[in-house]
């Protein structure tokens, strides 16, 4: 689908990856960009229309699509991303905590705006996910389950969706440089270049973006001997 004059939903949208989101959405011609958080007061991006949204809390995903009934783009990017893998003690409340945000959050915006989503012509959805949807390691183990399960949400929705004409896109990407990976001594990509791939990407029709070298490497993996999964999650 196109940006221009589209009607955007954007999910933690006050800062980093979401922020950029908006901003190039604004670039693009869309005619209304919704930005929402937790705290609509952190959002300071002109020409945005703050929303109130916690995605963990299903009634402020349905006052949300109540307000927004004129959404032509979902994109589900609020997220959380902690350290740690399976074995400890605290494990198992960390990944309750990855799932009701980073697995349960898009889920629930799906359902709630496909509705709308169809009624405005069938519109899209973009599902923020990561290189370890697919890849796997001790530090971010936890968190790579919860985009591993949203992968397969995402791609489960979008054969439900097809009927109603909606766009699904998986944006797969590697470390980006927000606040998300603040203390990580890894590579970073810019947030307005992952945006760019995936927007562009959008436009052209795709299913699926990857938007970095290193994302690229590992899909192809998937299917080498041995396997790229097999391996523990690296720079």
């Amino acid at each position: 689908m196109k940006l221009s004059n589209a009607t955007v939903f954007i999910t933690g949208a006050n800062r980093g990856l979401g922020l950029a989101f908006a901003r190039e959405a604004l670039a693009r011609g869309a005619r209304k960009v919704y930005a929402a958080a937790r705290d609509p007061s952190s959002v300071s991006l002109p020409g945005v229309v703050p929303i109130q949204l916690d995605v963990t809390q299903s009634d402020e995903v349905a006052a949300a699509a109540r307000a927004c009934g004129d959404v032509t783009l979902l994109i589900n990017n609020a997220g959380i991303a902690h350290t740690g893998g399976f074995l400890s003690e605290t494990s198992l409340d960390s990944a309750q905590r990855h799932f009701e945000t980073n697995v349960f959050g898009p889920m629930r915006l799906t359902q709630a705006f496909a509705p709308v989503l169809a009624h405005n012509g069938g519109g899209a959805i973009l599902n923020v996910l990561s290189i370890a949807s697919w890849i796997n390691g001790p530090l971010l183990g936890v968190y790579g389950m919860s985009k591993s399960a949203a992968w397969a949400m995402t791609n489960g929705t979008r054969i439900e969706l097809q009927e109603q004409k909606t766009q699904v896109l998986a944006l797969h990407v590697g470390f980006i440089d927000t606040d998300l990976t603040r203390g990580f001594d890894v590579p970073k990509l810019a947030p307005e270049e992952v945006v760019r791939s995936a927007l562009d990407g959008l436009e052209a029709g795709a299913s699926e973006v990857l938007a970095d070298e290193r994302t690229r490497q590992v899909h192809a993996g998937l299917s080498a001997d041995p396997a790229v999964y097999l391996q523990a999650i690296s720079r």
